[in-house]
């Protein structure tokens, strides 16, 4: 609960009124036209449904983003919805910008956090939030806020 997560299985921490108060974000290191057909992610397991962009941030599992989460996990970027776009790698990951129109390199990409729960993208990578937030690496650099 301190970090606002719900610590029960029944009930959301937004049911439990609980509010946020750690934030996984990166930036947009790259954003690539592709085309329909063209495979991208770690391993290519992904191929784009049209013509569209695709972004790149910087974080993988490298950092802590899980490994596991699939395709469609939900990200915000410029606090907009986009999703996963392939595989996590290492130490980025690649993203489907269809819905974020104009996003640029340097775009803030949010992970978990206000507008984002955590305990949704644990859920997606068959885990609890705990673990999630628990496994941030230390390469991550931490920025603490009043």
């Amino acid at each position: 609960m301190l970090y606002g997560s719900s610590p029960l299985a029944d009930q959301s921490a937004q049911q439990l009124d609980l509010q946020p108060v750690m934030t996984l974000e990166s930036r947009l290191i790259a954003v690539n036209r592709h085309r329909r057909g063209e495979a991208v992610g770690y391993g290519g397991d992904w191929v784009c449904p049209e013509d569209m962009d695709i972004g790149v941030a910087a974080i993988g599992y490298g950092d802590g983003y899980p490994r596991q989460l699939p395709s469609g996990t939900p990200l915000l970027v410029n606090g907009k919805r986009a999703m996963l776009a392939g595989r996590v790698s290492m130490d980025m990951i690649t993203i489907d910008l269809r819905e974020v129109p104009g996003a640029t390199v340097g775009d803030r990409v949010t992970l978990w956090g206000d507008g984002l729960p955590v305990d949704d993208i644990a859920a997606r990578a068959g885990t609890i939030a705990y673990e999630l937030l628990c496994g941030i690496s230390a390469r991550v650099p931490r920025v603490y806020r009043d």
